[in-house]
């Protein structure tokens, strides 16, 4: 399983309420996930677990990828889950990668029949989710179908909504899970283009600063060398502010080195 596909697990999971609520249509009071240690599952950071209001066990799969063997794998995990509950369990699997879904969603044998269920997120209309008005609806509409609609714009007022209805810590915390799950739809350069939009904003005083530098810096290590993190934290920084002085000043990296650094960024684009 790779790093990327961890991740947007681990921000789907922080948004459970809301696609029990949005994608699934269940309606939920409280949700409970179940203690990791009685996750009899193979690899319990990619499942969601979840009691819901005491009447029924959730079980949510993420996945990013086609996986012939899903049903066998879902399969597994019902009987799994079901040796630690009487509740009735829910099943879903919901679709977020790249590639058009060919997963079947049953296992016929000659005895008897499973099914579970799956969710293509991309046949949703990211209009329901736009309409909804939250930060978490918001943020997963950007999986969905934009229904001919241009991406740019789509993007853009996205990222204006989520300013205005969160404050600075929340905006960044949104912004980071737009970054990540831009990947699983190839958006990421309408995300650095939507940032650009708000460079009006002091980024010294506010969360972009940090996310841009955050941004850079994770992307500059992954290359593993001094000039590749100098490059991500340019690159970061270059989405918001324009000035090669001022992120010389920002970075401590030599201004010459910035421009340098900024001449390289274009050429790629």
């Amino acid at each position: 399983m790779g790093k990327k596909d961890i991740v947007s697990k681990d921000i789907i999971n922080t948004l459970i309420k809301d696609i029990a609520k949005y994608i699934l249509e269940i309606e939920v009071n409280k949700v409970s996930l179940i203690d990791k240690e009685f996750q009899r599952v193979e690899d319990r950071r990619a499942d969601v677990v979840a009691n819901v209001d005491d009447k029924f066990i959730l079980h949510i799969e993420i996945q990013n990828q086609n996986d012939k063997k899903m049903p066998l794998r879902m399969m597994r995990y019902y009987t799994d889950i079901k040796s630690i509950t009487n509740l009735p369990i829910k099943q879903y699997l919901i679709y977020i990668g790249k590639y058009s879904l060919s997963m079947p969603d049953f296992i016929k044998d000659v005895d008897f029949t499973y099914k579970y269920n799956i969710i293509d997120m991309k046949k949703i209309d990211c209009e329901k989710f736009i309409k909804i008005d939250t930060p978490d609806s918001l943020v997963l509409a950007i999986l969905c179908d934009f229904k001919g609609k241009d991406k740019q714009e789509v993007i853009n007022y996205i990222i204006k909504r989520i300013e205005k209805l969160t404050d600075e810590n929340g905006f960044r915390k949104y912004l980071l899970m737009l970054d990540e799950l831009s990947e699983n739809r190839d958006l990421k350069k309408h995300i650095k283009k939507g940032l650009d939009m708000l460079t009006d904003i002091n980024i010294e005083k506010s969360s972009l600063y940090e996310l841009a530098f955050e941004r850079g810096e994770r992307d500059g290590l992954e290359k593993g060398i001094q000039k590749g993190i100098q490059k991500g934290q340019v690159q970061g920084l270059y989405l918001l502010v324009k000035d090669p002085k001022k992120i010389s000043e920002l970075t401590g990296i030599d201004e010459t080195e910035v421009i340098k650094i900024i001449e390289e960024i274009k050429k790629e684009k």
